[in-house]
C-alpha cells in the first residue's frame, strides 16, 4: 500500500455505505453527505493556520478593511485549485506528487520535490510557531517549551490514524469548528464598520509597496502548496468508483464539500482582518505581532477577547501542524518513493522553527516571511495541476473545460505577477501606480 493509500484508511462499513450510494442503492440527506465529507475539511485547516493569523493581523491593523478583497480573491482561487486537486485524485487514483513523478522528467521531479520540501518546512515553521506562541502566552511558558508541547500534542493526534482516518477527520473538524466559533464570538466583541468592510471586500486597492508585501503574504498564507498536494491524496482510493457515473457522483460530493469547507475558511480569514481592523487600525496601527495583539486585546476588549484569540490560535497551530506532517509524508513518498517514520518527519520539519527561536528572530516576522516563501513555491503545484487536469489522456471525460482551465491559468498568473511585483519592489524598482519600497 502506498503512502497516499495509507493516509486515507476508512472502515469497511463506511466503504460499503459509500459503494451503496455510488451504485444508487442508498439515498438520504445529510447522512449521505457525511459519508463523503472529510478531505476538504482536513485541507481547509491549511487556510486557517497561524500564518493566516500573522498576515491577517498585519493587514487589518495597518490597512484597515482595505485588503479584504485580497483575502476573498485568494479564497476563490483556493476553492478552484482544491477542487481540481480532489478531481485529480478521484479520477486517476493518484495524488499530484505521484502524477508528477510518472509524467515529468526526473530532473524536473527532483527540482519540484526540492521546492515542495522547502515549502513544507516554511509551512511547518508557521504552524509550529503559532501553537508555541499560543501555549507560551496562555500558560506563561518559554517559547521553546511551548514548541516542545506543540510537537508532543501533534504527534499524539497523528497516532490516532492507526484507528483509521475518520478519527483524524473528526479531530480536525472539531478544531476547525472551534476556530470558526472563536472568531464569530470576536466579531460580537468589536465595533465593526460594515460599510467600510464591504467597500474593502469589493473595491481592490493597494496603498503602498508594503501593502503589496502583505498581499503576497496573504496569498501565500491562503492558497497553500501542501494543501494542493494533500487534497489529491486524501481523495485517491478513498471511495474508488468503478464507473464514470460513480466518479461524477464523487465529484459532485467533493465540489460541494470544497465550497462549504473553504467558504467557512474564507469567512474566518475575513473575520480575522475585520477584528484586527476594528480593534487596532484606529489608534494602534503599528501592532503587527501576535504577542502584542494579545496583550492589547485585554485593555481594549477585555480578558475574554484575549482568551478567545489564544484558544483559536492554539487550535489552529495544533491542527495545521498535524495536516502539515501528513502532507509532508505524502509529498516525499509521491515524488521520490522514500518513506520515513512519522516521528522522524516531524523532527525534520520542526528543526527550522527551533533554529528561528534559538537565533532570537521575531516570531511574528518569521510567520509572515514564511508565508511569502510559500507564495513563491505555490506556482509549482498550481502549474502541474493545471497541466494534468486538462489532459484528456489522463483525465478522459473528466478533463477540465476550456473555461475552468482558463480560470485556473488566470489564478496561477495572478500569483506569478504578485511575486514578480514583490521581487521588483524588494530591489527598489519603480512600478507605475505603486510607490517604490
Amino acid at each position: 500500500m502506498n503512502g497516499g493509500q495509507a493516509s486515507i484508511r476508512i472502515t469497511d462499513r463506511t466503504v460499503s455505505a459509500i459503494n451503496e450510494v455510488l451504485a444508487g442503492r442508498k439515498a438520504g440527506g445529510l447522512s449521505r453527505l457525511f459519508l463523503f465529507a472529510g478531505p476538504a475539511v482536513v485541507a481547509s485547516i491549511a487556510y486557517m493556520d497561524p500564518g493566516n493569523f500573522a498576515t491577517n493581523l498585519q493587514a487589518g491593523a495597518q490597512y484597515g478593511y482595505s485588503l479584504l478583497w485580497v483575502v476573498m480573491a485568494a479564497n476563490v482561487i483556493a476553492m478552484l485549485f482544491q477542487a481540481l486537486s480532489a478531481r485529480l485524485g478521484i479520477v486517476t487514483n493518484r495524488n499530484l506528487a505521484e502524477m508528477c513523478r510518472e509524467h515529468f522528467p526526473m530532473p524536473v521531479v527532483y527540482a519540484m520535490w526540492g521546492v515542495s520540501e522547502i515549502a513544507a518546512m516554511a509551512t511547518d515553521l508557521a504552524e509550529f510557531l503559532g501553537g508555541a506562541i499560543g501555549l507560551s502566552l496562555l500558560f506563561h511558558l518559554p517559547l521553546i517549551d511551548g514548541m516542545v508541547v506543540t510537537g508532543v500534542v501533534t504527534y499524539a493526534i497523528l497516532l490516532a490514524e492507526k484507528q483509521g482516518f475518520r478519527p483524524i477527520e473528526l479531530i480536525i473538524g472539531g478544531l476547525v469548528a472551534a476556530i470558526a466559533l472563536c472568531y464569530l464570538v470576536e466579531l460580537f466583541m468589536v465595533h465593526v464598520s460594515w460599510a467600510a468592510a464591504a467597500h474593502g471586500t469589493f473595491v481592490p486597492t493597494l496603498h503602498s509597496s508594503e501593502a503589496v508585501t502583505v498581499a503576497v503574504g496573504i496569498f501565500g498564507a491562503t492558497v497553500m502548496p501542501h494543501a494542493i498536494y494533500l487534497h489529491s491524496g486524501l481523495t485517491q482510493n478513498r471511495a474508488p468508483a468503478r464507473t464514470d457515473e460513480g466518479r461524477r457522483k464523487l465529484l459532485r460530493f467533493s465540489n460541494r464539500e470544497v465550497v462549504i469547507a473553504l467558504s467557512v475558511a474564507g469567512l474566518v480569514n475575513m473575520a480575522m482582518v475585520v477584528m484586527a481592523s476594528a480593534a487596532f487600525h484606529v489608534g494602534h496601527p503599528d501592532i503587527a505581532e501576535i504577542e502584542t495583539a494579545y496583550h492589547m486585546l485585554t485593555p481594549l476588549l477585555g480578558a475574554g477577547a484575549a482568551a478567545v484569540f489564544l484558544i483559536s490560535l492554539l487550535a489552529s497551530g495544533v491542527s495545521s501542524s498535524v495536516v502539515g506532517t501528513m502532507a509532508g509524508q505524502m509529498i516525499m513518498q509521491g515524488f521520490v518513493g522514500f518513506h520515513i517514520p512519522v516521528w522522524l518527519r516531524r523532527m525534520v520539519t520542526m528543526a527550522p522553527a527551533f533554529v528561528v527561536v534559538a537565533l532570537g528572530v521575531n516570531a511574528t516576522d518569521a510567520l509572515v516571511y514564511s508565508q511569502v516563501v510559500l507564495s513563491f513555491a505555490l506556482p509549482v503545484p498550481m502549474i502541474a495541476l493545471v497541466i494534468f487536469t486538462r489532459r484528456r489522456d489522463i483525465m478522459g471525460a473528466f478533463a477540465t473545460s476550456r473555461l475552468v482551465s482558463a480560470a485556473a491559468i488566470l489564478g496561477t498568473v495572478v500569483i506569478l505577477v504578485l511575486n514578480v511585483i514583490l521581487i521588483l519592489q524588494t530591489f527598489g524598482v519603480s512600478i507605475p501606480g505603486l510607490p517604490s519600497a
